[in-house]
């Protein structure tokens, strides 16, 4: 039977990646790992999930949650060390 792992395991996202999009999202991981790929094969895609880790960031750091805002930012460094092309303004 196939388990969340196999699931997140199959996406080029960390799950990691995949928990701060299932917040920002308000979803089931699952369910957001399956929105993460989505996005990451569209164009601007790459910069949606950076948004998503962003805001999440801000979100924390309202709610004056720094260890989360810290795990999120380590988070976000390694989504763009993994993929700089969520960096890239392609107007």
């Amino acid at each position: 039977m196939i388990n969340l792992e196999d699931i997140e395991d199959m996406t080029c996202l960390s799950r990691e990646e995949i928990a701060a999009i299932a917040e920002h999202e308000h979803l089931p991981e699952v369910n957001a790992a399956a929105l993460g790929e989505y996005l990451m094969h569209l164009h601007k895609g790459p910069q949606k999930v950076q948004q998503m880790i962003c805001e999440d960031i801000r979100d924390a750091l309202h709610r004056d949650d720094l260890a989360h805002a810290r795990e999120l930012f380590a988070t976000l460094k390694h989504f763009v060390a993994e993929h700089p092309e969520a960096l890239r303004n392609t107007g």
